[in-house]
């Protein structure tokens, strides 16, 4: 006997829907799984034998043969160990299904519980898309299973618990769909930062704006510090946001049942050991997203900048430029997000007092052989330069607080949302990400702003990307001063940011 069970297969970031055909023939018993499946896949074997007779459940004596359509998709992963389960109990007559609208995702134990998969939300959603309207799913990843919305959600226990709600026994009550608890921001406040304005400044116009930015000071000058304020001051995420970093983060598993949506956005902050793979993506055969997408509508900090490996620095600039990573393989490519803020730190040289004391001893070609890992295309893609100079005594022994996070990110918030009125809903997130049509659009400069960069083009000697740059930037300054044009002081506010020493050595 045939019987089709509808489940969900994951393609990098993206579900896709899955046909577990289960077929029960005479002949010599065998199980048999085809349709391109991985190691995990074919153990399901093993894991549906056990699952079936330690439930109380007869496992057929018979030549089981389970196809996975479409058939030239490689499939990987636990997920189809609870469609194999059904197929086979329907296909024996020891289970009826609620009608052909019903998928089933998980993977099982030995005893016959259902453990929670990666990937759920997804596979959710490409349910949602596929026209599946009951979604049966292990019950620590229902939540995350609800925020697809427009599907009835089962968490199910353990295959008893399933069987008996398909025969009406007792009946499962779909999950409630989940919603987030009052949002804590746990990052840590500008009003611990002494001093440092100029940077402080320049942190908000990158936030405000979602560009990128390099620090440049000694040691101890506070540059890891301010990085890591970032995340108090940038703005919520939106619903498409929250769901779009949340599918990268379920793909590796890193959500749970009491996590199963990001409330905050990502702030990742990789090793300097970290190789090109992890932070690109890539592996072997299915390639898995790196820090780069797990950073996705948030930021990727890079502390210690020359210290990275070269190939890793420029697997970062494609991203940079379109937003998205494509890894290639002889099997396949697959395409994911990387919308990230790139947020760096790095020392003047080696020993890292060049041009901040006398006790810098690093020769010229020193400090040049240190800066030679970044190269020209990788520091044009980034929007502002600021320097971190050490403080003195009297700075620090100061008491009273600085500005807080609170009060710099309500005039981010208002500049975003000058940018949201500006572009609607169908344009770009922030002026970060303006094409050209947007620049044309909304970046026109009076004849002194025009001049002033006409004259910084030549002298600093610009590529047309860094004009395009600097052009993002001052709308962003011009937002935050709430202004519909942007002003000369606005422009010389965003060269001022270009004319790091070490962006032009």
């Amino acid at each position: 006997m045939l019987c089709e069970i509808r489940s969900l297969g994951l393609s990098g970031v993206s579900g896709y829907e899955v046909r577990a055909e289960c077929d029960l023939s005479g002949g010599l018993p065998a199980f048999e799984i085809v349709g391109l499946p991985d190691a995990a896949v074919k153990e399901a074997r093993d894991r549906v034998r056990a699952a079936i007779k330690n439930c109380g459940f007869t496992f057929p004596v018979s030549r089981i043969t389970v196809n996975l359509a479409p058939a030239d998709r490689k499939k990987g992963g636990t997920v189809y160990d609870l469609p194999i389960l059904v197929g086979i109990l329907a296909a024996g007559g020891q289970l009826k299904l609620d009608g052909p609208d019903s998928a089933f995702v998980g993977e099982l134990s030995l005893s016959g519980a259902l453990r929670p998969v990666a990937g759920m939300l997804p596979m959710a959603l490409a349910a949602r898309q596929a026209g599946v309207r009951r979604l049966y799913v292990p019950a620590s990843s229902a939540a995350e299973a609800t925020l697809a919305g427009g599907l009835e959600v089962y968490p199910v226990e353990s295959v008893g618990q399933l069987v008996a709600h398909l025969k009406g026994e007792v009946l499962l009550t779909p999950a409630q769909p989940w919603v987030p608890g009052p949002d804590a921001l746990d990052a840590p406040d500008f009003a611990d930062v002494k001093g440092q304005e100029s940077a402080k400044r320049a942190l908000e116009i990158a936030a405000a704006g979602g560009h990128n930015i390099a620090m440049v000071g000694p040691p101890g000058s506070g540059k890891s510090m301010l990085a890591r304020r970032l995340p108090s001051i940038l703005p919520a995420l939106t619903r498409r946001e929250a769901l779009e970093a949340t599918a990268v983060h379920s793909v590796l598993g890193l959500t749970d049942a009491e996590h199963p949506l990001l409330v905050q956005r990502p702030f990742r902050a990789p090793h300097h050991t970290i190789s090109a793979t992890g932070m690109a993506g890539g592996g072997s055969p299915i390639p898995r997203p790196g820090e780069i997408s797990l950073a996705h509508n948030g930021v990727l900090f890079l502390d210690e900048l020359p210290e990275f490996h070269k190939d890793v620095l420029e697997s970062l600039r494609q991203p940079l430029e379109e937003g998205q990573v494509v890894i290639s393989r002889s099997a396949g490519s697959e395409r994911f997000p990387a919308r990230f803020m790139l947020v760096c730190a790095m020392n003047p040289c080696k020993c890292g007092w060049y041009g901040y004391s006398d006790r810098c001893r690093c020769s010229a070609q020193a400090v040049e052989k240190y800066l030679g890992k970044l190269s020209g295309p990788l520091l044009d893609r980034i929007d502002l330069y600021v320097e971190v100079p050490p403080l003195d005594f009297e700075s620090l022994a100061r008491r009273p607080r600085a500005e807080s996070s609170a009060a710099i990110k309500a005039r981010v918030d208002a500049a975003r949302a000058i940018q949201a009125t500006r572009f609607g809903p169908d344009g770009p997130e922030c002026n970060a990400h303006m094409g050209p049509e947007e620049l044309a659009a909304f970046c026109t400069l009076d004849e002194p702003g025009s001049a002033l960069l006409r004259g910084a083009f030549d002298r600093l000697g610009l590529t047309a990307r860094s004009y395009d740059r600097i052009l993002r930037v001052a709308r962003t300054i011009a937002d935050l001063d709430a202004s519909e044009r942007i002003a000369v002081e606005h422009v010389a506010e965003a060269v001022q940011y270009r004319e790091s020493a070490y962006l032009r050595r």
